[in-house]
């Protein structure tokens, strides 16, 4: 099996949504955000603000089938983690770790996160166990054809998988995910519009993020093309 990893590239920018390739200098503009926009959504008034606390990217590899197509463009919360820890279930953005960065890897990642701090996990018969006990996954793409552990998770790092276990490029290969290097959640699909929705989270997002969500979401269904667009 040929190891993939997820590159996310980024899609808002200041005053414009920007499509960019992994070459910073090649990228499409889409359209500039005009100002009842802006005022529709009022985090965006203070544009850095916003950036502050979201990120919009889109996600070019499967590793994360089939909750995460290739392609679709995924909002990212990166206040949230700066007030508590992850939870079991999230889907991270994580700088990559020493391990991949010594295989030349420098983009971010998005992954599940399966295992918490201190947690003992096992792969095996198809099945992932915390702590000897089943993990209930409804969210993979398949039941994973390796195995792996028992291993003990270190102190302030992450156990992470993608969905598609047979086809990600994740913990079972490389190791942990130092809580250091987790930035963001991401809380919902906005593109394609057929698939807009919310992503599972471990905490339910509050009033102002959920307007904030069905703004843009709406933006992209009153003009689809933009979803269109691509590197």
């Amino acid at each position: 099996m040929q190891p993939k990893t997820i590159i996310l590239s980024t899609l808002f920018s200041l005053n414009s949504i920007l499509f960019i390739t992994n070459q910073p200098d090649n990228f499409y503009q889409a359209t500039a955000l005009s100002q009842p926009v802006y005022q529709s959504i009022p985090e965006l008034e203070d544009i850095d603000k916003f950036r502050e606390t979201f990120e919009a990217r889109y996600v070019p590899s499967g590793d994360m089938e089939p909750t995460i197509q290739v392609n679709d463009k995924v909002l990212i919360d990166k206040h949230t983690y700066k007030l508590e820890e992850p939870e079991r279930g999230d889907i991270v953005i994580f700088n990559p770790p020493e391990t991949l960065i010594r295989q030349n890897f420098r983009d971010s990642f998005i992954k599940r996160i399966i295992g918490l701090p201190g947690e003992t996990v096992e792969i095996k018969a198809g099945q992932v166990y915390i702590n000897t006990l089943p993990l209930q996954e409804g969210y993979i793409a398949e039941p994973p054809l390796y195995e792996y552990g028992p291993v003990q998770i270190p102190a302030n790092s992450y156990f992470v998988l993608g969905d598609n276990r047979n086809n990600s490029y994740d913990s079972h290969y490389w190791g942990f995910v130092p809580r250091s290097l987790i930035f963001g959640k991401a809380i919902a699909i906005y593109c394609p519009v057929e698939r807009q929705q919310i992503l599972d989270t471990s905490v339910p997002l509050s009033p102002k993020n959920q307007a904030i969500i069905s703004t843009i979401q709406e933006i992209f269904r009153s003009s689809p093309s933009l979803c269109n667009l691509s590197p």
